[in-house]
C-alpha cells in the first residue's frame, strides 16, 4: 500500500515538473525567436539592440493602429511572442480606434519616439517592415498590405 501511495506521489511530482519544462522549453523558445527577430533587424537597419527594440515597439504599434483589429490579430499571431508582448504594452492600444496616420504623420511620430530625423525614421520603418515580412507568411504580408494607404504602403514593400 506505501509503495502505491509512494509510486502516485512520484507521478505526481513528475506531472507538476512537466509544466514547468514546458514553460521553460516556452520561454527560450520565445527568447530565441525574439533573438533572431531582433539579430535581423539589427542587419536590416545597422543598428544595436537597444534602437531595434524601441524601432520595433514605435513603427509596430503604429502599423497596429492602422490595422483592422482582425488583421492586426493575425499579424501579432505571426510574430515573435516578445515582439507581441511589446505591443500590448504600448499605450496607444489602450481603448482606442484604429487611427489612420498618413505617411508624414506616421514618420513624424517615430522620429519624435526615437528622437531622430524623418529620414532615419524612414530608414528605421522599413527595416522593420522588411524584417516583420521575413518573419510572416506571404499571404499576411499581402493581408497587411492590402489594408494601408498607397503612401504607407511604399515602406512595407520592398525597394526594387
Amino acid at each position: 500500500m506505501a509503495n502505491i501511495r509512494e509510486e502516485q506521489a512520484e507521478a505526481g511530482e513528475r506531472r507538476g515538473a512537466t509544466p514547468s519544462l514546458k514553460e521553460q522549453r516556452s520561454e527560450s523558445h520565445a527568447a530565441s525567436t525574439y533573438a533572431v527577430f531582433l539579430k535581423d533587424l539589427e542587419a536590416n537597419a545597422g543598428v544595436v539592440r537597444d534602437l531595434a527594440e524601441k524601432a520595433t515597439q514605435s513603427v509596430l504599434c503604429l502599423l497596429e493602429q492602422r490595422l483592422m483589429d482582425t488583421e492586426a490579430k493575425h499579424l501579432e499571431a505571426q510574430l515573435p511572442r516578445k515582439v507581441t508582448d511589446m505591443l500590448k504594452r504600448c499605450p496607444r492600444h489602450e481603448g482606442k480606434v484604429a487611427r489612420k496616420y498618413k505617411l508624414e504623420q506616421f514618420l513624424a511620430v517615430v522620429a519624435e519616439e526615437l528622437d531622430t530625423t524623418p529620414n532615419e525614421a524612414e530608414r528605421l520603418a522599413r527595416a522593420v517592415f522588411t524584417t516583420v515580412r521575413n518573419h510572416i507568411s506571404e499571404g499576411e504580408a499581402d493581408d497587411v498590405m492590402g489594408q494601408l494607404p498607397a503612401d504607407l504602403r511604399s515602406l512595407w514593400v520592398p525597394e526594387a
